[in-house]
């Protein structure tokens, strides 16, 4: 494992799919929560947010902490896995992740330790969307890095002498 260098524009699609991935992941969260689904009582972005500031916040607040965390992980997705963009790294890095939930941040928002003060669901209702995270994570980085641009030949001889 080695630390990339992203072009700008290779920056501009991290930041694009950390986006998408946190609104797809979010959308999937949101839609747990109305349906009554998911044991979370709040979205744990917004459930941090409130935490931190002390106060009651509105959901967008709890979404932009929420996209802010999705667009730095994937970001060091593709920082360190450039060359690599396996959904084994995309699953251990999710995994990782969700790991921090349950111990750092359940217990920060007073959910306790594996979110054990509400209920042992959350610990699975927590893995489901990180698993979702490496999926979408993975197939989006795959669709845009992956993706080799057309060398005509010629232009492929010339680069080969010209080494």
């Amino acid at each position: 494992m080695r630390v990339h260098n992203l072009s700008g524009w290779e920056w501009s699609k991290t930041i694009g799919i950390g986006v998408v991935v946190a609104a797809l992941t979010a959308a999937f969260m949101f839609a747990g929560l109305k349906t009554g689904i998911s044991p979370l009582p709040k979205p744990l972005g917004l459930a941090f947010a409130e935490t931190l500031f002390s106060r009651t916040l509105p959901l967008p607040i709890g979404l932009l902490f929420h996209a802010a965390w999705v667009v730095v992980f994937t970001s060091v997705y593709l920082v360190l896995f450039r060359d690599a963009l396996t959904f084994m790294h995309a699953f251990w890095l999710a995994a990782a992740l969700w790991l921090l939930v349950l111990v750092f941040f359940f217990p920060f928002v007073g959910w306790g330790f594996l979110g054990l003060n509400l209920s042992p669901k959350l610990i699975v209702a927590s893995a489901v969307p990180h698993l979702l995270f490496a999926f979408i994570l993975w197939g989006l980085c795959r669709l845009t890095f992956n993706a080799q641009p057309q060398v005509s030949a010629a232009h492929h001889s010339y680069e080969h002498s010209a080494r």
